[in-house]
């Protein structure tokens, strides 16, 4: 079965671990061809339709591999990502957890930052099986849906508190552009399996 990598910033990844972030978006590329004039749009059954295109997180039942913020031990900030040994001490940013043998120790305390983007497989702690895969417009989120983004806390609810924090990932005018989404579904799959 195919793995295929997603980042989470710190908040989705504690949102992640609490299990209340079940779903995320993230905007489709390539389509549909708006700009054309007239602009071309995707009736409901032809974006409904998963054969009409390719979905690059996966497919309902695939598996996506977290990476998120993290710092190995300062014994290893001259390496690179791809040169560190599976045993290297970690502590991941989102919630200070340690990860290895040695982490304990305070091996993994003060090491150099590390951007998720390079975050090698060996060092996910997460696992997400994918339970469904959609595509829609933005706007089209509900609260329900918005509540399962792991979104919280919003004097406004859930939904303005997503356009928020749409807008601060995205820029200024991505949510008014209502852009098509991939709508992920997933769930934390258990430690070392199924």
């Amino acid at each position: 079965m195919r793995e295929r990598p997603i980042l989470f910033s710190a908040p989705m990844v504690r949102a992640i671990l609490a299990g209340t972030k079940t779903q995320t978006r993230r905007a489709v590329k390539g389509w549909p061809l708006e700009w054309l004039s007239p602009p071309i749009s995707f009736s409901p059954e032809y974006v409904a339709n998963p054969e009409n295109h390719a979905c690059p997180y996966g497919q309902p039942g695939g598996r996506l591999w977290v990476r998120e913020a993290w710092r190995a031990s300062p014994m290893f900030n001259d390496k690179p990502p791809r040169e560190l040994p599976g045993f290297a001490p970690l502590r991941y940013e989102a919630d200070n957890t340690l990860h290895g043998a040695w982490a304990g120790y305070g091996l993994a305390d003060d090491g150099k930052y590390r951007p998720p983007m390079f975050m090698p497989r060996w060092a996910s702690r997460l696992t997400l099986t994918l339970t469904d895969v959609r595509v829609e417009r933005l706007q089209a989120i509900s609260e329900a849906d918005a509540l399962a983004e792991g979104i919280a806390g919003h004097p406004d609810g859930p939904w303005h508190a997503y356009r928020s924090l749409w807008t601060l990932i995205n820029g200024p005018g991505s949510w008014d552009a209502n852009p098509w989404v991939w709508v992920v579904e997933f769930r934390r799959a258990p430690a070392g399996g199924a």
